[in-house]
């Protein structure tokens, strides 16, 4: 019988490979969020980048602001989420930038729209993907 970690760890590379997913369909679907390479390997190692960096950066940093911040979920019904989702979707452009890769969104209004676009994603995957905060 596999260990329970197994499972764990595929649900993060499917998790990875569906950010890296739903990046280039809101890079495909905003205009403002762009990917400039010049072949298609490169294509999805950049996108598969991207989804790692998304992960890590919504798994440390999202549950941070959402405690500090708590007040203000409370006081605007959740829609400051919204905007946090932008905010982390440009902090991701920035570390992106930090490694190299070419990932660049022009504005709050492209962030924003392509957080909406990768949270629908990352919410679908976790109806069907355990994340180990129920055990």
């Amino acid at each position: 019988m596999p260990r329970r970690g197994n499972i764990y760890v595929v649900s993060f590379i499917i998790r990875v490979i569906v950010n890296a997913l739903a990046l280039w369909l809101a890079a495909y679907l905003v205009s403002g969020i762009e990917v400039t390479t010049s072949d298609t390997t490169e294509t999805i190692l950049v996108f598969l980048g991207l989804g790692l960096i998304f992960g890590v950066v919504n798994a440390i940093i999202k549950p941070i602001v959402k405690t500090v911040g708590c007040l203000f979920y409370a006081l605007t019904l959740g829609l400051i989420g919204l905007v946090v989702n932008a905010l982390l979707f440009l902090l991701t452009e920035w570390i992106a930038g930090l490694f190299g890769l070419p990932f660049q969104i022009d504005g709050f209004w492209s962030a924003f729209w392509g957080a909406i676009i990768v949270a629908i994603a990352s919410w679908l995957v976790s109806l069907f993907l355990p994340d180990g905060k129920d055990d």
